[in-house]
């Protein structure tokens, strides 16, 4: 939090009036972020069960590229205001390997909400899950998510989170900084560019490709290796069973196709450069208005 009475109290205690030691060590402490990220598939086409969801076992798995890009943001930042970065994901235990990674380019710890009870979550469902989970970890100045993630695509859940933490909200971002105690972020709208400018507590949304992702050092991912993460059930961050999995899940997919692969060109050949001039105006006569 924002030079948060606690920690100001606590630093005092620990290091006694050394004023200049406890500004130091209070540098640490000034905002609170938190990052959300998903683990998605690392193929093009999925597999349906079904209830139209995708079935994700056996599949290999990245941290969503947008989320990461937001990591990247939440870390540039970091460096200006100093502060924790806290990263949250929601999925099978076997996502503290994007933990991890998280871990390894910068951010200081990590959590997972994960039970068989979360399974067919829809955007709604997460982004309640998403919602009480980071209600009980931490009090959270800036909340970090991509626009979107590559499996659903769907960039509601984002939102639904900001709304559910009632904080402001700036969507679309592609460039973020922070001075006088406010958000100045670069977006993108169908009209352009925007500046925008927002008090905090904010949750930012960042575009993929917004940034170039920080690359982990081996040290740091050997140091990120040995690390275990905490992993919150339903029970454990006080969730509505109702509001949860596929009973909290209002949505209803009812067909999941990929789209239709159409031909974008023509390939003309011929025996000279004439011929296949030829074929290319007969091409256009039939195409467009051409010779009308």
């Amino acid at each position: 939090m924002l030079f948060n009475i606690n920690n100001v109290l606590a630093l005092i205690i620990y290091f006694g009036y050394n004023s200049l030691r406890v500004m130091t060590e209070l540098r640490r402490y000034i905002v609170e972020y938190l990052v959300c990220i998903k683990q998605v598939p690392q193929v093009s086409r999925m597999k349906i069960d079904e209830n139209n969801n995708l079935i994700r076992e056996g599949v290999k798995t990245i941290v969503n590229p947008a989320d990461l890009n937001a990591l990247t943001e939440a870390i540039k930042l970091r460096e200006k205001t100093g502060g924790r970065i806290t990263v949250l994901t929601m999925g099978p235990p076997s996502a503290d390997e994007a933990l991890k990674e998280c871990i390894a380019m910068g951010a200081d710890r990590g959590f997972i909400v994960s039970s068989r009870d979360f399974k067919g979550s829809d955007t709604l469902a997460t982004s309640y899950t998403l919602t009480m989970a980071a209600k009980k970890i931490g009090d959270f100045d800036i909340i970090f998510t991509g626009t979107q993630t590559i499996d659903g695509d769907t960039g509601q859940v984002g939102p639904e989170l900001a709304e559910n933490l009632n904080l402001n909200q700036i969507g679309y971002v592609d460039k973020v900084d922070f001075e006088d105690n406010k958000i100045i972020a670069r977006r993108e709208s169908k009209y352009g560019k925007q500046m925008v400018e927002a008090k905090l507590p904010i949750l930012i949304s960042i575009l993929r490709d917004a940034n170039e992702v920080i690359k982990a050092s081996d040290e740091n991912i050997e140091k990120a290796e040995s690390m275990s993460f905490e992993i919150l059930s339903p029970e454990d961050i006080n969730a509505d069973s109702e509001k949860i999995g596929i009973k909290g899940s209002p949505t209803v997919v009812a067909e999941v196709f990929p789209p239709e692969e159409k031909k974008t060109g023509v390939m003309i050949s011929g025996d000279n450069t004439e011929d296949k001039v030829n074929q290319l105006v007969e091409i256009l006569k039939e195409k467009t208005t051409l010779g009308w």
